[in-house]
């Protein structure tokens, strides 16, 4: 799946950015913990987990 349509979810939804990347692993659970507390660290966390697995 492209990169750029899993940035994207990640900055609208970021959980789901995260299990396009990963599936239902201990990362999309973290990003959805922090997407439920505040916004802006799961967007970033998102976006992390998925940088992260394009490198690799």
């Amino acid at each position: 799946m492209s990169s750029l349509i899993r940035i994207v979810a990640a900055i609208f939804i970021p959980p789901l950015g995260v299990f396009l990347t990963v599936g239902l692993g201990t990362d999309f659970w973290i990003n959805l913990v922090l997407t439920c507390f505040f916004w802006f660290p799961g967007m970033i966390h998102a976006i992390w987990i998925i940088a992260k697995h394009d490198r690799a």
